[in-house]
């Protein structure tokens, strides 16, 4: 059984809204400044400086986001998230640099801790427990200072949602939606490691209200990054019903166009969330096939997320057999024992 939050690799994992990877680029200036605001003696004068480093990591580039090797910049964002943690302890208000730090956990969980434990499980269920539950606590993490950026842009926010989720979403517009979308997709990850918690499995309906309202107010939000969330998520929600794969089927599509097909991800939430589970091993064949094909050098600001999860498709197909039965053989067969 596949057991990640399979909607991750759909996040377009080091790329996608206001990434961690961006922040990264000018980490090291940003670290200077802050050893800056550590001997400032006025409170004015250190939240002016953390406000400017706060702008600095949210600042965009493509510099990590392209790069071809996962290993180095796995190994870079730990860095860069305690940074960011750093910075909103001095300005914790700061709209942009909350939803670059939920996106970076998010983005971090996943393609560097989640996978890890995914592919560990295949030998050692109980080690792989200790990298998911590593995980979830990442994805909490990251929807906490999604709801603390969206609690900024709309006082309050969080609070309605727990008693009208409906009426708090309606509140949100287009300038909310990568808030919503991190905080939406971080909190569904973290329900997808945690289904033994019924308190928190009961929160489904929050990411629903959260994510519909991203899509009704910018459906082609990041070259279709929301749509490519909910081929899994259109699978799991609690009001799927009987057309939950017709549903998936059409943000698939979707977004595969958005993304001008030079995005791996949606083949694989396709594979994971729909071929598996209706064990149609063709379907699966076909959509690892079509991830495959992309060439991460075609869309070099998108390199690192189709690296990932280009690596994630030769997993799944080296251990097909572990995901749908292989075909029976009709041409054995069985001797019947003499006696």
């Amino acid at each position: 059984m596949i057991r990640g939050p399979q909607a991750l690799e759909s996040l377009q994992v080091v790329n996608g809204g206001i990434s961690a990877m961006n922040a990264l680029r000018k980490a090291l200036a940003g670290f200077a400044l802050l050893t800056l605001v550590v001997f400032a003696s006025g409170c004015s004068v250190e939240r002016f400086a953390a406000n400017k480093i706060g702008d600095t990591l949210t600042s965009s580039g493509t510099t990590y986001s392209a790069d071809n090797d996962p290993e180095l910049i796995g190994a870079a964002l730990p860095f860069s998230l305690k940074l960011m943690e750093s910075v909103l302890a001095s300005t914790p208000e700061h709209r942009d640099l909350l939803a670059a730090t939920s996106a970076g956990f998010t983005q971090y969980g996943y393609a560097f801790v989640q996978q890890q434990a995914d592919a560990t499980a295949l030998e050692d269920t109980d080690r792989a427990w200790t990298g998911w539950n590593r995980a979830r606590r990442l994805y909490l993490r990251a929807r906490d200072y999604g709801l603390r950026g969206l609690d900024v842009a709309l006082p309050g926010f969080s609070s309605e949602l727990r008693t009208d989720h409906a009426a708090a979403a309606a509140r949100a517009s287009a300038a909310e939606v990568d808030l919503l979308y991190w905080t939406a997709v971080s909190w569904a990850a973290a329900i997808s490691l945690g289904k033994d918690d019924p308190s928190l499995v009961a929160e489904l309906p929050l990411v629903s209200a959260m994510i519909d309202r991203a899509l009704a107010l910018d459906e082609d939000w990041d070259r279709g990054a929301i749509h490519s969330f909910l081929i899994t998520y259109s699978m799991a929600r609690p009001d799927a019903g009987p057309e939950a794969a017709a549903n998936a089927r059409r943000h698939y599509d979707r977004a595969v166009e958005l993304s001008q097909g030079k995005a791996a991800g949606p083949h694989l939430s396709w594979a994971e969330a729909v071929c598996v589970p209706q064990e149609d091993r063709a379907c699966f064949e076909q959509a690892i096939a079509a991830a495959t094909r992309i060439n991460p050098d075609d869309d070099p600001a998108n390199r690192l997320v189709n690296i990932i999860m280009q690596r994630r498709a030769a997993w799944l197909s080296a251990n097909l057999d572990r995901w749908i039965l292989p075909p029976i053989d009709d041409s054995v067969v069985t001797e019947e024992p003499t006696t």
